[in-house]
C-alpha cells in the first residue's frame, strides 16, 4: 500500500493505492491522524489506485470521519472510488456516510 498526502489551501488530499488490509491500515491511519492533529479537518481520500479495502481500512476511514465531523469542523470525502470498493462501502452500509465524487477536483471543490 502507498499513501501520499498533499496539502492544498483549504483541503488535504490523501492518495491511497494498493491494498488496505489489517497490516497496512495503520499507515493510512497515521496519515489521516497526522492531518487531523494539525487542525485540518477537510480531507479528500483519492482512491484511484486502491485495489482492496478490508474492514480495518473501513474502521480507519470511519474514525477519521467521526473526528473531522466532531463539532461540525469538517468532513472526509471520497474521490475516484473504484466500483469494487464502492460495492464494499455499500455492503457495509457506509456509502450513505461518505460523499463520493467522480474526480478529485470535484471533491476538493465541494468544500
Amino acid at each position: 500500500m502507498e499513501v501520499k498526502t498533499r496539502q492544498l489551501k483549504r483541503v488535504d488530499v490523501v492518495e491511497v493505492s494498493g491494498r488496505v488490509d489489517s497490516a497496512s491500515a495503520p499507515r493510512l491511519e497515521d496519515a489521516l491522524q497526522g492531518i487531523l492533529n494539525q487542525g485540518r479537518f477537510h480531507i479528500v481520500v483519492d482512491m484511484t489506485g486502491l485495489e482492496y479495502l478490508s474492514s480495518a481500512g473501513l474502521r480507519v476511514l470511519v474514525a477519521a470521519l467521526k473526528e473531522s465531523r466532531r463539532w461540525n469542523r469538517g468532513d472526509v470525502r471520497l474521490a475516484n472510488v473504484p466500483e469494487r470498493i464502492q460495492g464494499v462501502l455499500s455492503l457495509a452500509g457506509l456509502d450513505v456516510l461518505f460523499a463520493g465524487y467522480d474526480t478529485t477536483v470535484d471533491a476538493v471543490g465541494s468544500f
